[in-house]
């Protein structure tokens, strides 16, 4: 990747992160303490923190620009509970320090041509960011904040609606045994340490749904008392679910006999075939018992969506070598939210699973592990961590960057967690 396309990726992050975060003032910076919700001012911190760490002061040995800020954004080591408690600085000096950060790190390629060291960190620091503006926007729609200006009034690009397939009927689609091979191969311009190394599965035949669970699905499983039913939920699940008093999905609330959903501040109708969201793990797994189903193992996802009956090799995405653009998935904020899960036949995959990138995350029944091979990369705490504790989604959403939107890529969050937009797709048993 030439350092045109890494200065020209960093700006756009940028300009991605502060569009959610600029229209922000007073106490909406940093927020209530809400468990595992970061404030949007530690946000802008702590990616320019990031960045400075790896392009300016490991790359070159700068002493830290700010005094206290490895006590401030370093998330490794300042847990959730304390980010609503330190003496920040403001809005301004937080951006004119982002700012700073940036242009240097942009500055310090004009001479040189970048090494595979630093390449590797440019994008490893742009991907991270990507990452963080989606989670600005989880933070603002969990702390029930306005849909951020940069969203307001989007729509994918046929706005009368005529790309959703109404004829389209959800199935099972057969995938049949055989092997596979499972990872990143080198075929995308970069490969977070956990994707690695690529390896050759080999999976019985199985079954799984050509789309994820949707809201009028889920809303039976409510409507028969699913989270009141102890047999559905294991020991831990069961222990959240009294723990929370939870009685339906995060952001539903009752209205005119009917259930509706809080989206950033406002309430709207449900909508019947858009997929669940904001879901956990407890919850998708409950609901696949109710149904006599169960979640795809990482493995059985990742062959649905990067195999196919004639394939010889993975693809990098669902329907192949191009690139993800918003006329194949529903990425990118280009829909401002989700989208009906019969639309977007151009992103089906090569056994026919739709929408296996995009609209949003989705669970699977496995917890991250090393890939046999395993060699952790530069960043070390990115994955190792985490290993045997978090589960394992894919797919990306509505609001993930096409960067990172790839059949390979491991995302991993606390199993209770409801923040993100994680819905699921089930196999059948």
């Amino acid at each position: 990747m030439v350092k045109t396309q890494l200065v020209a990726s960093l700006e756009d992050a940028r300009s991605k992160l502060i569009s959610i975060f600029d229209d922000l003032e007073g106490e909406r910076l940093i927020g209530p303490a809400l468990h595992h919700v970061e404030p949007p001012l530690w946000e802008v911190g702590h990616v320019a923190w990031f960045q400075e760490y790896w392009l300016l002061r490991h790359l070159d040995q700068h002493p830290p620009r700010l005094p206290h800020g490895d006590g401030i954004y370093d998330a490794i080591k300042v847990s959730y509970k304390q980010r609503t408690k330190h003496d920040y600085p403001s809005k301004q000096e937080t951006l004119d320090y982002a700012a700073g950060v940036l242009q240097a790190a942009i500055g310090r390629l004009a001479t040189r041509i970048p090494s595979p060291q630093e390449t590797y960190l440019y994008q490893l620091c742009t991907l991270h960011e990507y990452m963080h503006t989606e989670n600005m926007i989880s933070v603002r729609q969990s702390l029930a904040y306005p849909a951020p200006m940069a969203l307001r009034g989007r729509t994918l690009p046929d706005v009368d609606r005529s790309y959703v397939d109404r004829s389209y009927v959800p199935r099972d689609i057969e995938i049949p045994a055989g092997p596979f091979e499972m990872g990143s191969s080198g075929s995308t311009a970069f490969a977070f340490d956990n994707e690695l190394p690529h390896h050759t599965v080999d999976l019985p035949s199985f079954r799984i749904a050509s789309t994820a669970v949707t809201n009028a699905q889920y809303r039976e499983f409510v409507r028969d008392g699913g989270y009141a039913t102890r047999s559905l939920w294991d020991r831990r699940g069961w222990q959240w679910r009294r723990r929370e008093a939870a009685t339906q999905p995060r952001f539903w609330t009752r209205r005119d006999d009917d259930w509706a959903q809080h989206r950033f501040a406002e309430v709207v109708p449900l909508e019947p075939w858009h997929p669940v969201c904001h879901v956990n793990w407890h919850e998708a797994r409950a609901f696949c018992r109710w149904a006599h189903r169960r979640l795809p193992s990482e493995a059985e996802w990742e062959k649905a969506a990067c195999w196919g009956p004639d394939a010889n090799q993975a693809s990098p995405r669902p329907w192949g070598e191009a690139p993800a653009t918003t006329e194949r998935a529903n990425i990118d904020c280009a829909a401002g939210g989700t989208v009906d899960v019969r639309a977007l036949a151009r992103g089906d995959s090569r056994y026919g699973c739709r929408q296996m990138v995009g609209n949003v995350w989705e669970w699977t029944d496995s917890i991250l592990e090393p890939f046999s091979g395993f060699t952790p990369g530069p960043y070390r705490d990115y994955s190792m961590p985490y290993f045997g504790q978090k589960p394992v989604l894919r797919g990306g959403a509505w609001l993930t960057q096409p960067a990172l939107a790839r059949n390979s890529y491991r995302n991993f969050f606390i199993r209770h967690r409801r923040t993100m937009y994680a819905g699921f797709r089930t196999c059948a048993p």
